[in-house]
């Protein structure tokens, strides 16, 4: 453990001991903004059909 511990890490420390029912809750909340389900086999063919070709020159307005 590192020798500097902030205090907001001590209380968010403290706080998740007094309440363990807020980790099913945290849980529930990474799953929805970062864990990635897996995609089937056609939902990944259809967003390859679906890709549109960078331009040879991105900033070019024509």
């Amino acid at each position: 453990m590192a020798l500097y511990e902030s205090e907001h890490t001590k209380f968010m420390r403290e706080w998740m001991e007094k309440h363990p029912e807020e980790k099913a809750e945290q849980q529930k909340g990474r799953a929805l903004w970062w864990d990635k389900a897996p995609r089937s086999l056609n939902t990944m063919k259809e967003t390859e059909a679906a890709r549109v070709p960078n331009k040879a020159y991105y900033y070019d307005a024509n």
